[in-house]
C-alpha cells in the first residue's frame, strides 16, 4: 500500500483531532512553531497513540518568516528521496506551498495541499458510501490529473481501485465504471477510454 505522508503546518492550522489519519497507510509530521507553548490535548493524545512509527513532531527551532514552511520542503525532499512512491498531504491555509507543490508534480513527486484534514481526497474517497458519492470522488480525481488520465480501460480500471486504497471488490469496481460510463463521462472503444470530464 503507498505510505501517505500528512505534513501538518501546526502554526497555520490545529486540527482538532487526528482519528481520521489512524489508519495503516499513514505516516504524520507535525510540525510546530517555536513560539507556540501548547498543543491541543485531542492532537497530543492521538500523536502518543499513534506512536513514533508512525507520528512525529518536528519542532522548528528558529523564527523568521516562513521558517516552518522550509522545514515542510526539507522533509518531503528527504522523504520522497527515501521513499518514491509516497503521496504527501501538507495541510496548510497557506497557498505559498502551491509553487512547490506544482513543482513537485513535475518531477513526479504525488503531493497536494488540504485545508483540513477531512480534505484529504483518499480519506473522501474511503468514506464515500454510494455508487454516486464514489464517483464523484473519481471524476475529481480524474479532473485533476489532466492529460494524466488513464488511456485504456484495464488502467482506468486499476487507478480507480487504487484511488480507493484497494478496498473496493470486483463488483464494486463494475457498477463503479457503469455509474461512470451512465453519466457520460467515460466511454469505452475497443479497450479504449474516451473521456468527457464535466468542469468543477
Amino acid at each position: 500500500m503507498r505510505p501517505n505522508y500528512v505534513l501538518i503546518d501546526y502554526e497555520n492550522v490545529q486540527p482538532d483531532s487526528l482519528g481520521l489519519l489512524d489508519r495503516e497507510e499513514f505516516r504524520i509530521r507535525l510540525f510546530i512553531g517555536a513560539n507556540q507553548a501548547s498543543l491541543k490535548r485531542n492532537v497530543a493524545i492521538a500523536m502518543q497513540k499513534l506512536g513514533p512509527a508512525k507520528a512525529e513532531y518536528v519542532e522548528i527551532s528558529g523564527n523568521g518568516p516562513n521558517a516552518l514552511d522550509f522545514h515542510i520542503a526539507y522533509y518531503i525532499g528527504c522523504l520522497s528521496a527515501m521513499d518514491k512512491d509516497a503521496f504527501f498531504h501538507i495541510i496548510s491555509k497557506d497557498t505559498g506551498f502551491d509553487p512547490l507543490i506544482a513543482h513537485l508534480k513535475s518531477r513526479k513527486v504525488f503531493c497536494q495541499r488540504s485545508v483540513r484534514i477531512e480534505d484529504i481526497p483518499l480519506l473522501r474517497t474511503l468514506s464515500a458510501a454510494s455508487a454516486i458519492e464514489q464517483a464523484d470522488a473519481v471524476i475529481d480525481n480524474l479532473r485533476r490529473r489532466g492529460n494524466a488520465r488513464p488511456r485504456l480501460v484495464k488502467t482506468l480500471r486499476n487507478t480507480i481501485a487504487a484511488i480507493f486504497a484497494n478496498k473496493l471488490d470486483e463488483r464494486e469496481l463494475d457498477v463503479l465504471l457503469k455509474e461512470l460510463q451512465q453519466r457520460g463521462v467515460v466511454a469505452f472503444v475497443d479497450q479504449k477510454v474516451n473521456y468527457s470530464i464535466p468542469d468543477a
